[in-house]
């Protein structure tokens, strides 16, 4: 199978941006059993930072927020899109995207270096449904 391509919620959450802030919120998810499907962290502004949470059980990571008052802004909306990589295996899922008018603004990606790849594309929450129709997810 050359790629899937699933919807995925994801939740941030603001940190301060010094030593040992992911480690914190990452030990306390394990320790919630909440498994992630993905995991970034982006710099946001001087001083702080925003962690981006992808779990596989969206509403065990709400449930559990909620009873360790955890602050998440969610949930978000991507497509994730994992796959056998090649030259130009994300081409045709942005040439598909392009063609039905739908703006992709964010992705991030990475290959496991033996030959599988994932990849987060990020699109406007107006447009979310329609990408995931156009990609037939």
């Amino acid at each position: 199978m050359p790629f899937t391509i699933k919807r995925v919620q994801y939740f941030y959450t603001m940190v301060r941006d010094q030593p040992g802030e992911a480690y914190e919120l990452l030990n306390m998810l394990a320790e919630m059993g909440i498994n992630q499907l993905a995991f970034s962290v982006i710099p946001f502004g001087p001083n702080s930072t925003q962690l981006a949470i992808f779990p596989e059980d969206p509403l065990k990571l709400i449930h559990e927020a909620k009873l360790s008052d955890m602050n998440i802004d969610g949930p978000h909306h991507a497509l994730l899109i994992q796959g056998d990589d090649e030259l130009g295996a994300l081409a045709q899922i942005h040439l598909q995207l392009h063609e039905a008018n739908i703006n992709v603004y964010a992705t991030s990606g990475v290959t496991d270096g033996r030959g599988s790849y994932g990849y987060l594309v990020y699109v406007k929450e107006d447009d979310y449904e329609r990408a995931a129709q156009t990609l037939e997810v």
